[in-house]
């Protein structure tokens, strides 16, 4: 497995498909190591020697073809073929008949030469540990290289520079214009808020906050916002059944996160009948995730996990997002006609497919103080 590895690390080289740093790691490989570089140079003259040998099949594919529309034609007879041509063939093998052996001689050396220096120079077995060494090596120069291009996109970060950002989860939407839910502990008391998805980063507003149920209200409100005039999902008032199976989406790091669990009990830490319990894997960025039933229904706001407990997490019930909404629409006009979606788009889809049309209306959530 590691030979296979070490061979498409070599073929990437030659076809110069290697990242700048990556390239510049793998030449000093070259000169570290005169097995490597040995084996860039056999995979070379292999290369070379496969793309002569289609070239030159194709070659004989084409005359076998004129040969046949000849024939076929009449201009020339394959079974009494006229004297004169044979005549020409004998005179042409005469004229270069020198050339020819020169030739031939030429190649019969050149191949016994490589024959004699391929055992000298064939290298020998290269250590596992050296191999999986190199493969460490080369994925993070690749992970250099990633790593700089994010920093290059967090130039154009919408956070103010000084500013300190203080906590950080997920977000998703609830209509088409900007408005968002995410869990009340990911702001942290803080009263700006940028979320961003597929690398874009947009300026949002605290609408409405909810501690004792854990939930807050965000609007994007940013001109580079494109409004969307469905959403795919829907929200549920009705909760899950228990050992039915759900799923979340969400950001523990700077990409989105798919993760996959059951209801393992219908409320949540210490009897909490306003949130419930699930079984699955999550990590702190995940607060403020969706909570999806197998139909693609939101059902839950992933909220907290019980650290004393491996794969145990609880999630506020969808239905408060209804109520939240209610006290918000009591003081702010702009949301007064404001339905939450209740009909599912990607219920009949299978799971991949879901995912793909479901992520793009979940954000990253970064709250920060301004200094």
């Amino acid at each position: 497995m590691e030979d296979i590895l070490l061979l498409n690390a070599i073929e990437r080289y030659l076809k110069g498909k290697m990242l700048p740093d990556e390239k510049k790691f793998f030449e000093e490989l070259r000169k570290s190591k005169t097995e490597i570089d040995q084996m860039v140079v056999e995979h070379k003259l292999f290369l070379s020697q496969m793309e002569n040998y289609a070239n030159n099949f194709k070659l004989k594919q084409s005359l076998h073809h004129v040969h046949a529309r000849l024939i076929e034609k009449g201009e020339i007879n394959e079974l009494q073929e006229p004297l004169s041509v044979k005549g020409k063939v004998v005179q042409l093998y005469r004229k270069y008949k020198r050339v020819t052996a020169i030739a031939a001689s030429i190649a019969g050396v050149t191949a016994l030469v490589i024959s004699a220096l391929v055992p000298y120079f064939t290298p020998a077995p290269i250590n596992k540990n050296d191999l999986q060494q190199l493969y460490h090596q080369l994925n993070q120069v690749q992970k250099s290289d990633k790593a700089q291009n994010y920093k290059l996109k967090e130039i154009d970060s919408k956070i103010p520079i000084g500013s300190t950002v203080t906590a950080g989860g997920t977000a998703f939407l609830i209509d088409g214009k900007g408005y968002l839910v995410t869990n009340a502990h990911v702001l942290k008391g803080s009263g700006a808020v940028v979320v961003s998805n597929t690398g874009q980063e947009f300026n949002a507003r605290i609408c409405e906050v909810d501690l004792i149920k854990d939930l807050a209200i965000l609007k994007i409100e940013d001109k580079d916002f494109t409004p969307y005039k469905s959403l795919p999902y829907s929200i549920k008032k009705s909760g899950a059944e228990l050992g039915e199976e759900l799923f979340t989406l969400g950001y523990p790091r700077n990409e989105i996160v798919y993760n996959m669990g059951y209801l393992s009990a219908e409320s949540g830490f210490d009897g909490d009948t306003s949130s419930f319990q699930i079984s699955l894997n999550v990590n702190p960025g995940n607060s403020g995730g969706p909570v999806f039933n197998k139909s693609g229904e939101i059902v839950g706001i992933l909220s907290t996990r019980q650290t004393q407990a491996e794969g145990v997490v609880f999630a506020t019930r969808a239905k408060n997002i209804f109520s939240l909404l209610d006290e918000l629409k009591e003081t702010d006009t702009a949301v007064q006609k404001m339905k939450l979606p209740s009909s599912s788009a990607i219920k009949s889809l299978d799971r991949v497919s879901q995912i793909k049309q479901a992520e793009n209306y979940v954000y990253q959530v970064k709250a920060y103080n301004q200094n």
